[in-house]
């Protein structure tokens, strides 16, 4: 009998010897080795690609602020009117703009006005205050003198072209709003997705922080905001009505260095400084007395929301060690600018919240191995007096 020819091998049983690769490494400590460059070479190039994209990361940051501010007052609202979500958001936002086409179309001409006649009297008494030192015997030269004057002036500047002009930081700020407000219409689609890319036994988990990372945020930008319309809302009362009251004149910029008061407030510690020298200076170029009084109104509402509206802030916020926050104030607004600057402090409370989170799972995780190991143990010792 003839031998029947051989079957044809099948597409679907067939296994590739991946060892016949050229690319395959038969020694394991070469494989291993080469997998640890893998990685290395990895991470070093996504830290890279986090620098190169460092900006834009910090706008989707700014966004995802910007939407914690929106859903802070969906949710202050439904507890109020019981509206769908949709519709509450859409009053935030609605506010949102009504209140900038108010500031626009009513304050708009006077404060660009007086934001740009900040710096001449800010050069004016900084120039009175070097002669008076000149006068009573301190040496000052006066290639320093201008020096001091520069580096004074453009950071007055860069505080006045955040508010009046961003022309360079326009388009990142309408990317951060655009970007808050599809976030904050529906948040759950987005939350998903970052879950999503995380192994499924890391998903619960990733969801309990993402929840507490929310929440923390809103409670921070919600304490901000109201400390900012305090501060903003007391400073032009005390610098319009307060001064007529005791008969020294409205302080001049009133309306300016009361919306730059309450836009710092934002920042803690290095935003009340800015805020108070300007106001202090301004003060002194109406006189003595207009100077000594913004100098009691600094320290009054300075006051006020260090030792009241910070601390009731604080009972429901994410309490940040000032140095903390100070450093990552400089770090930020050194990387890159002002916006870095408004941004660091809500940054910084979301890595306290992660890790303090981390800290808790591997708290927890310790006690489960604890328990473990007793319950083994005292089933060896049962065995063993059973025995």
């Amino acid at each position: 009998m003839s031998e029947a020819p051989p079957s044809e091998p099948v597409e679907d049983d067939f296994e590739p010897d991946l060892r016949a690769s050229p690319s395959y490494i038969d020694s394991p400590e070469l494989r291993q080795e080469a997998y640890k460059a893998f990685v290395w070479v990895s991470v070093v190039g996504l830290a890279a690609l986090a620098v190169y994209i460092s900006q834009a990361l910090l706008i989707i940051f700014g966004g995802l602020v910007f939407a914690a501010m929106i859903d802070g007052g969906a949710r202050l609202i439904g507890k109020v009117a019981p509206l769908p979500r949709m519709v509450r958001v859409l009053l935030v936002m609605l506010g949102v703009v009504v209140f900038l086409v108010w500031l626009t179309l009513f304050a708009g001409d006077q404060i660009a006005s007086q934001a740009a006649a900040l710096p001449a009297i800010v050069q004016s008494q900084v120039e009175t205050v070097f002669t008076w030192a000149a006068t009573n015997g301190l040496a000052i030269e006066a290639a320093n003198m201008q020096t001091i004057m520069g580096q004074l002036m453009s950071g007055v500047g860069t505080v006045t072209r955040a508010l009046t002009g961003i022309a360079g930081g326009l388009t990142s700020m309408v990317l951060i709003v655009i970007l808050g407000a599809y976030i904050a219409l529906d948040p759950n689609i987005y939350e998903r997705g970052v879950e999503w890319m995380a192994p499924r036994s890391e998903r619960k988990e990733l969801h309990v922080t993402l929840a507490r990372m929310a929440a923390t945020l809103r409670r921070l930008m919600a304490g901000r905001l109201v400390g900012m319309v305090i501060e903003g809302v007391l400073t032009y009362i005390l610098l319009t009505g307060g001064a007529e009251l005791i008969g020294i004149g409205t302080v001049p910029m009133a309306a300016l260095l009361a919306i730059l008061t309450g836009l710092l407030a934002f920042v803690p510690n290095i935003g009340a400084i800015i805020s108070g020298i300007l106001m202090v200076t301004v003060g002194f170029s109406g006189g003595t007395d207009m100077g000594l009084y913004t100098l009691f109104v600094y320290f009054f509402v300075q006051n006020l929301d260090g030792y009241v509206i910070i601390p009731l802030i604080a009972k429901t916020t994410v309490d940040l060690a000032p140095a903390v926050v100070l450093a990552a104030q400089l770090i930020m607004g050194l990387l890159f600018g002002i916006l870095g600057l408004f941004l660091a402090d809500p940054l910084i409370a979301m890595i306290k919240v992660a890790l303090e989170r981390r800290s808790e799972r591997n708290q927890t995780l310790q006690n489960n191995a604890r328990e473990r190991r007793r319950r083994r143990r005292k089933k060896a010792m049962d065995r063993r007096n059973g025995a």
